[in-house]
């Protein structure tokens, strides 16, 4: 995210610390006690591997469990049981690996500035733009992946949560033969059960009537919490509007910004500036036998 695209790594601001004390539990009481009580359930733990002597990296596993932290040692092993299962995909993953993917592909993309509700935003390819025979479903899952581990450096992010906007504008059956099962279950088993952030709603757009076969692999796996914040919209943009407000969205999606004129190539000079955080995120999960 080179230019505009930078991290915002700094400390929160006053509105999002009254947010996080709303919605997240974030008190000083409970942030110091979630803190110290997270630290000795790692401690006392046999297989897990997580770093206790940092309290933001402990954060990013607090605040989506409220500062609870039993709550947030279960994602850490959910986390851990995620990587072991797709060991084979996320082993020593790294942007530099994907440059490809990354640089001459658009597949996965961030929009430059937040919503109105101060999330980041994401957008997903998943139609006309998206050549399955130079870029795999299991190459697009990576670079979700690594843009994941690259946004829950920000603790705005961490409080406000993140947006998805899936673009099937295009799609034909080239797209929907590589969107397997498989892929559908390992997709939503991450965002349901190991990803850190706060997904807060997931807008379906541009979709065709082909669709629909896409949909009905990914139904089955869909559970009542995340169908609750999946919205449909076709090409009705202002449907869309009525969760994020157009002055906040591109012209692509109806909005006031300039069109998008930037592409995931853009950013990777900003996700490979975060490289050694990555390979330093790889460690963790279960320990490695010795």
């Amino acid at each position: 995210m080179s230019g505009d695209f930078e991290l915002q790594t700094g400390p929160l601001d006053e509105e999002t610390k009254a947010l996080a004390v709303k919605e997240l539990r974030e008190t000083e009481a409970n942030v110091r006690e979630g803190l110290q009580k997270l630290r000795q359930l790692l401690e006392a733990e046999k297989t897990l591997n997580f770093k206790t002597d940092d309290d933001d990296f402990l954060k990013i596993f607090l605040r989506p469990c409220k500062y609870y932290p039993e709550s947030a040692l279960a994602l850490m092993r959910r986390i851990a049981d995620f990587k072991q299962k797709h060991a084979a995909l996320l082993d020593n993953i790294t942007p530099s690996d994907e440059k490809y993917a990354f640089m001459e592909h658009n597949v996965i993309n961030v929009l430059k500035h937040r919503d109105h509700k101060r999330r980041r935003v994401m957008i997903v390819n998943a139609g006309g733009k998206w050549d399955p025979s130079k870029i795999s479903a299991d190459q697009m899952f990576r670079l979700f992946y690594m843009v994941h581990e690259a946004a829950v450096l920000e603790p705005e992010t961490q409080v406000h949560g993140v947006v998805v906007i899936m673009d099937f504008d295009g799609l034909s059956m080239k797209q929907v033969l590589a969107l397997t099962p498989s892929f559908s279950m390992r997709l939503l088993s991450f965002i349901q059960e190991a990803m850190p952030l706060r997904l807060k709603e997931v807008h379906y757009v541009n979709q065709p009537f082909l669709f629909n076969m896409v949909w009905q692999m990914f139904k089955p796996f869909v559970k009542e919490k995340l169908k609750s914040r999946m919205y449909f919209h076709g090409t009705k943009m202002k449907s869309l509007h009525a969760h994020m407000v157009p002055s906040h969205l591109p012209k692509n999606y109806g909005g006031q910004l300039p069109e998008i004129d930037y592409t995931s190539a853009d950013w990777y000079p900003t996700i490979i500036k975060y490289e050694d955080h990555i390979r330093e995120m790889n460690k963790y999960g279960y320990k490695k036998a010795e």
